[in-house]
């Protein structure tokens, strides 16, 4: 995000300490889409880490192969965080 409120969302974000209110503040700001596709990204990020096909990712959790890539893609050549976060996982 390069907008001028980023800083401020990740810093409010980094504060939440347990889960239940992660959840809370979550259902709050996102649309109950918008959350299940953030849940369903991060299953394709673990899928690809732990070396499944993408093929078999998509069809496992309901997907389109070009999800399923553009996953592949962030992984291999985007920022390195959630490579990192998932070694914690």
């Amino acid at each position: 995000m390069k907008n001028k409120y980023d800083q401020e969302l990740l810093r409010f974000l980094s504060e939440i300490s347990t889960d239940k209110a992660m959840s809370d503040v979550l259902s709050n700001i996102l649309t109950p889409a918008e959350r299940e596709e953030l849940a369903i990204r991060l299953q394709i990020f673990k899928a690809l880490k732990s070396g499944e096909s993408q093929r078999d990712i998509a069809r496992r959790l309901d997907v389109s192969l070009a999800t399923v890539s553009r996953g592949s893609k962030e992984l291999k050549y985007g920022k390195p965080g959630v490579s990192k976060a998932l070694k914690y996982d």
